[in-house]
């Protein structure tokens, strides 16, 4: 497959991971890595990256649509363990100091899940620009650091 199929299929895989969990990403990723070299795999993060953040900025979307009701059952009290996490990220992402930081920490690392935190920063007051920005370049930093050093490596 040549460098722009290639992406175009990186970018369409992003965007079906980003709305199906079934869907793996990184598991593409590491695949695309073994296929391509050098500048394909460079290519390969980045569609996959914008892929990503276009299938989460949908999801910011329709949080941002349904936000009343959509935030008052994110964000409500509940018990457990899960419950207590759950608080916690409602409570980061209203505030903005600590809104943007935790988009970054989810779509680099991938705790708490980017997921949730999308459609919580949704039904917030984040803006949609700094969510997008921010959610980008979290998920190139996540797949250049699986994707290229298993690319150069196969050099």
């Amino acid at each position: 497959m040549n460098g722009l199929a290639e992406s175009a299929v990186a970018a369409v895989v992003g965007v079906g991971s980003a709305l199906l969990p079934v869907v793996n990403a990184e598991a593409y990723a590491l695949l695309a890595a073994a296929r391509t070299h050098g500048v394909g795999a460079v290519a390969v993060v980045f569609a996959l990256a914008a892929g990503q953040t276009i299938g989460k900025l949908l999801l910011f979307g329709a949080a941002r649509r349904g936000s009343g009701r959509l935030h008052t059952r994110l964000c409500r009290r509940g018990e457990g363990r899960a419950a207590r996490w759950h608080d916690r990220v409602c409570a980061l992402m209203t505030r903005r100091r600590t809104g943007l930081p935790t988009v970054l920490a989810s779509a680099a690392v991938g705790l708490p899940p980017l997921a949730l935190v999308s459609l919580v920063a949704g039904a917030s007051a984040q803006r949609r620009w700094e969510f997008g920005s921010v959610c980008l370049l979290g998920r190139l930093a996540r797949f250049a650091a699986l994707t290229l050093p298993a690319a150069y490596a196969l050099t």
